[in-house]
Order: C-alpha cells, then sequence, then structure tokens
C-alpha cells in the first residue's frame, strides 16, 4: 500500500486515467475536486453537459459518470492505493455523487489494478466484427464482472437480438422526428475534422464508423443525415454479439452502480482481445425501454446495450484537459 502523501501530479493522473470513460455523446459530464487536508477526491455531475433531450433523467449521466468513477478506482489500485467509495454521500448536495478516500487502509485491489492498461486501449468501434461467437468462458468473466459491480450482464438469445434490432430502428425513427433530440445529437457530434473544430468533447466524424448497408447492428448513426466527408459504407455482422447490461432497481445510485458495472465490462472484454459499441438508444424512450428486457431473464431494469466481437479497435473520441475537470483545494 502506498503510504506517501499524494502529490498534485498524481491527483491530475488519476483523474486523466477517469475521464477516458466513455459517456453519452461523449458529453463527458463530470467534474473533480481533490481535498487535499483529507485525501478525498469528490464527484460531481456537471448539468452543462446534460442531455435534457435524450436523457431526461440523468440516467445517462449518471451511468457516464459511474464509468468515470470505476477508471479512477482502477487507476488508484494500480498506483497501489486502497480507496473507500461512497455514494451520493450528501443528500443536500444533488451534484455530489462519489467521494473517493484515498487514504484508504485495505490493500490494492488486484483485480482492478490488471485493468489498468485497458483504460487507455478501450474505445467505442462503430465498425463491422467478424462473424464469430464469443466464447462461454469469455461471457463468464463478462458477467462476472458486471456482478462484481452490482449489476447483471446477460447474452439474449438471437430471436430477442432481432427484436433489439428493431427496436434500435423504431428509437431512431423518434429521434428523427424530434427536434430537440436531433438538436443535440448534432450539438455533441462533429462532422468536420477535429484540426478544423478544436474542440475536446464530442463524437468526432472519425469514429462515427461507416454506413451500415441493411440495419444488422446496433450501431448509433451519429451523422443523422449530414454528409460526413470520407466516410463509406459497409456490410456488418449479420448475428451480433449483444449483451444486456442491467440492475435488479433503478435509482440514482443504480445509475452509478450501473456506470461503473458497464466499464469494468468494457475493461474486461479491451483485456480479453474483444471490441465493443454501446447504444442507448430505445433504452431513451420509455415506451420502448421495458420491451429491451428479455422475458426469460431474471434482469428488472436493462440500462445499456452492449455489442460485442472481434474487429478493428474505434478511434479515439478527445478529452477535455484534465486542468478543465479537476479543481485541487
Amino acid at each position: 500500500m502506498n503510504t506517501e502523501p499524494l502529490s498534485a501530479n498524481t491527483i491530475k493522473a488519476l483523474v486523466a486515467d477517469a475521464t477516458a470513460a466513455p459517456s453519452l455523446h461523449n458529453a463527458q459530464p463530470w467534474a473533480f475536486r481533490f481535498l487535499r487536508d483529507t485525501g478525498v477526491i469528490q464527484l460531481f455531475a456537471d448539468p452543462e453537459r446534460a442531455l435534457p433531450h435524450t436523457d431526461p433523467e440523468n440516467r445517462g449521466l449518471r451511468m457516464g459518470c459511474g464509468a468515470a468513477l470505476f477508471n479512477l478506482r482502477v487507476a488508484a489500485a494500480a498506483a497501489g492505493l486502497a480507496p473507500d467509495v461512497r455514494l451520493l454521500p450528501d443528500p443536500a448536495s444533488a451534484g455530489l455523487l462519489a467521494e473517493v478516500h484515498l487514504s484508504g487502509t485495505g490493500r490494492p485491489d488486484e483485480s482492478l489494478a490488471r485493468l489498468a492498461p485497458s483504460i487507455r486501449r478501450r474505445h467505442s468501434s462503430r465498425f463491422p466484427f467478424r462473424e464469430e461467437q464469443i466464447p462461454a468462458t469469455t461471457r463468464q468473466r463478462l458477467s462476472e464482472a458486471a456482478r462484481s459491480e452490482s449489476a447483471e450482464l446477460f447474452f439474449p438469445d438471437p430471436w430477442h437480438v432481432r427484436s433489439i434490432l428493431d427496436m434500435v430502428r423504431d428509437a431512431e425513427n423518434s429521434e428523427a422526428v424530434d427536434p430537440g433530440v436531433r438538436a443535440e445529437t448534432v450539438r455533441w457530434t462533429r462532422t468536420e475534422p477535429a484540426a478544423v473544430t478544436g474542440t475536446a468533447d464530442g463524437i468526432p466524424g472519425r469514429a462515427f464508423g461507416p454506413r451500415q448497408r441493411g440495419t444488422s447492428a446496433p450501431v448509433r448513426d451519429f451523422a443523422v443525415g449530414r454528409p460526413v466527408p470520407g466516410r463509406g459504407w459497409a456490410v456488418f455482422e449479420r448475428d451480433p454479439n449483444i449483451a444486456l447490461l442491467g440492475t435488479a432497481r433503478d435509482e440514482p445510485v443504480d445509475w452509478l452502480c450501473a456506470g461503473q458495472a458497464l466499464e469494468r465490462v468494457l475493461l474486461q472484454a479491451t483485456a480479453d482481445g474483444l471490441v465493443a459499441s454501446i447504444t442507448s438508444q430505445p433504452l431513451e424512450w420509455q415506451d420502448i425501454r421495458w420491451a429491451v428486457r428479455d422475458p426469460l431473464s431474471a434482469m428488472a431494469n436493462v440500462q445499456m446495450v452492449i455489442r460485442l466481437g472481434h474487429g478493428p479497435e474505434g478511434a479515439a473520441s478527445p478529452r477535455r484537459p484534465v486542468a478543465e475537470v479537476l479543481e485541487i483545494l
């Protein structure tokens, strides 16, 4: 266990890893505060980066912050620390999502530390995957990763995968006629090259992936009809490997747990040589979300649809500088 006082550079490195987490539209809706005297990192939601039309309950916002929290835990374990985490520690402060006491007295979690190399390798891949099944042993590891974070990972049967694809299309149709949702997608996605936009958030055109010939994979098309220079077409896998991540309850604390479980699954998948993309499209519409759940499973509330497989790694999306998201007191 590392007992030396934590330097500002150490805290910055931990937060830099935390911000490598995925978030809805890569809005990066988090802010961190380090309290030197107590050795505590506080995680706050950034309301200016909320998506009120796409994510009216801030479920996706909290999942993104939960994913960042998990990365922070992994980075801390790799640095020899044993953090103690408290979720929603102050009922009077709705924006304070977690406190991480870095001066914990336990031993570093080696299972977390082993995931540290995957933090920077993990990217959403919106490219076609190979027509290969995921081995049962790998599925088991991913399911165990979710259970470690108080969530469940379920691999639906082919018939339900087909219905999920239909629901993704239904969600896309609903988005197409909702000006508020379309405006948010346009705001947080960039069709111009990064050298032109100079932005440090949102999803760049190079990460959109090609357009699908047919609609066989649950991959969100962030172009929403806009031309993207150099973007082509491709045939995606006909039988995608889909997993549903869910929780027993559906409260704000469960969304934070689901975000941590999501990132643990994604980092484990990366360590196992898989690539992934995620979509919450059918979960963003209340009249569709209930149907995403597989009636043959015991999962009560689906929080994310995950596509897994073997294929090209996705392009990295930008991240804001640590100085913009971290305050040291």
